[in-house]
């Protein structure tokens, strides 16, 4: 009984970080991956690095997209396609009162 009580913190502090650090990072990978798999044509988007753009086709060879910008088409990786700020340029707008 006194070993358990010895190792009762350290079980604690693994169980404190699963559920704050490694469950919320294994949901977001999650999401993040059914966001680049529903992924279409003319979506807009933004990737990780700030380019703008509309998707005009897929390259499944690559797992890519590409994309059309005011400088001409680019190949980009879908991992490169940033969630939250696509998700925010997609919203539609709400109407003001």
């Amino acid at each position: 009984m006194d070993q358990l009580t010895q190792f009762a913190p350290i079980i604690l502090m693994f169980v404190v970080v699963y559920f704050f650090m490694i469950r919320p990072q294994m949901k977001r990978a999650k999401q993040e991956k059914t966001f680049a798999a529903e992924l279409k044509k003319g979506d807009r988007i933004i990737t990780k690095s700030g380019m703008h753009g509309k998707i005009v086709d897929f390259s499944e060879k690559n797992n890519s997209v590409i994309i059309e910008t005011g400088a001409g088409k680019i190949t980009f990786d879908r991992s490169s396609i940033s969630m939250e700020m696509s998700k925010k340029l997609n919203e539609p707008v709400a109407e003001k009162k």
